[in-house]
């Protein structure tokens, strides 16, 4: 099994080689520009779960588990973060001039070119994603896309009164497709896909609660830190227990779950 560390280089190395649609002639830059940065967790998570699935072959095509024909799924997921980002930046919607540490793509690029860089970036996810010989990994990501972008919805109108819905769909939506990407490239039967789908949701869960301690607002604004610290324990607690019930060898996910609730310690 590799590490998150190992996975991750993997993914970035896989990105900066990926081959752009050569129509988008001079957007490339600004597409580029979008991609770089963020910890991959996303498409770890997605390389992680198909090593694990792949830890009993006779269930599996030989070799579909394997990381290097994950890497295609995983990329869309982060080519698809990506796009969101691009857009939740715009004026119109967070106004933020700055994304780690550097300008935003509309800051650096203008607002017109950052609205296209998104747009290519989520064609380009999709270009990827029906790559696969079955629509299955263009399909999860498709509804994840859909949800994530029905959670913003709710987020800029200001419907926060179901916080648990509106963060299940803007965050936990990709997560969940990270999950469900990889089973599906992974060719796993259906049957068997009910408890790593349950350990998506909860993964999902958990990583929205530790970004909103971090960030003191979300789940922290609204239940008080000290709640949303035994909310976070709780979803990691229900996470590593979705993964005591898959076959498999779980421990890089096992890792991953602790590494994000360690960091409200």
């Amino acid at each position: 099994m590799r590490t998150p560390d190992e996975l991750r280089d993997l993914v970035e190395r896989y990105l900066e080689e990926l081959a752009l649609t050569p129509e988008l002639g001079g957007l490339e830059e600004a597409v580029r520009y979008g991609i770089v940065g963020g910890k991959r967790i996303r498409a770890v998570i997605c390389l992680a779960v198909g090593e694990a699935v792949g830890a009993e072959p006779e269930r599996l095509l030989p070799a579909a588990a394997e990381p290097e024909r994950l890497l295609p799924a995983a990329a869309a997921l982060e080519l698809v973060q990506a796009f969101s980002l691009v857009h939740d930046d715009l004026p119109a919607l967070d106004d933020d001039a700055e994304r780690r540490g550097r300008p935003s793509v509309w800051a650096a690029y203008g607002e017109d070119v950052a609205i296209l860089a998104g747009d290519a970036l989520l064609a380009e996810a999709f270009r990827l994603a029906l790559s696969y010989p079955n629509s299955g990994v263009a399909r999860e990501l498709a509804q994840a896309t859909l949800g994530m972008i029905g959670g913003q919805y709710l987020d800029v109108k200001g419907e926060t009164a179901d916080l648990a819905r509106l963060h299940r769909l803007k965050t936990g939506a990709l997560f969940s497709a990270s999950v469900a990407c990889a089973l599906a490239a992974a060719n796993v039967p259906e049957r068997e896909q009910a408890p790593w789908r349950a350990f998506g949701d909860e993964l999902g869960l958990l990583f929205q609660i530790v970004d909103d301690i971090l960030d003191g607002d979300g789940y922290a604004a609204a239940e008080g830190a000290e709640r949303a610290r035994e909310l976070s324990d709780d979803a990691a607690a229900r996470a590593q227990a979705r993964l005591a019930d898959v076959d498999g060898d779980t421990s890089v996910l096992e890792e991953i779950v602790a590494g994000l609730a360690a960091r409200t310690s």
